[in-house]
This record gives structure tokens, sequence and C-alpha cells, in this order.
């Protein structure tokens, strides 16, 4: 798959779902802790998100860290918009950060989490 077809398949995933998690592994059953962690923060928040498994291919692998010029897996989007990793995503959400951004940006949880 040419850099161009990941590409295009990455604008098709984030722009298709709010909240979406390139991480390894699914979100049932994450395949590295740092996704986990991920997958736990969404879920306590009541978060509806898509996971998608590099671990499948890895072009997408590869071209997500391209993508986002971010060179770790997990990788959150929502809406659209590159949020951050594992350590980004944990430090937002205990400061409230994370949730702050999900009501701005419409998406429905428990916010109350």
């Amino acid at each position: 798959m040419s850099d161009n077809a990941v590409f295009d398949r990455i604008r098709d995933e984030i722009g298709n779902t709010d909240v979406v998690l390139f991480m390894k592994g699914t979100p049932v059953f994450p395949q590295c802790g740092f996704s986990a962690a991920v997958v736990q923060v969404l879920s306590h928040l009541g978060v509806k998100f898509k996971g998608v498994d590099v671990l499948q291919d890895p072009s997408l692998r590869q071209g997500i860290k391209e993508f986002a010029s971010w060179p770790t897996i997990p990788q959150l989007y929502v809406k659209g918009e590159f949020v951050g990793g594992c350590d980004i995503v944990r430090e937002m959400y205990q400061s409230g950060e994370l949730q702050q951004l999900l009501a701005d940006k419409g998406v429905a949880g428990n916010q109350a989490a």
C-alpha cells in the first residue's frame, strides 16, 4: 500500500468516526499496556470509540506514525483532530482537559465520571 493510500485510509477512519484510537490490538483485547490504558480512560468516560488495530497492517502501523508526525502508538483522534498518545491522554484525563475537549467537540459520554 502506498503512503497516499495509507493516508487516505487514515483520513477515512478519522473522518467517519468521532473518536478513533489507532492501537495495538483491539479495545476488547489490547496487545500493549499503553493501548490498554487509553482504552480504559475512554471506557471509564463512557465514550464510544473505534479501535483500529495497527498490528493487522504493517503499512498502517508505519503510516499512522508519519501521518501525525508522532512516533508511538496508540494515537487518539477526536473529530479528525490528533489528540495524543498514552501519556498525553492520561494527563489530559487527570487534569479534566480530556473531558472538556470531548464536551467541546460534542462527543457524548459519561461526563460525570
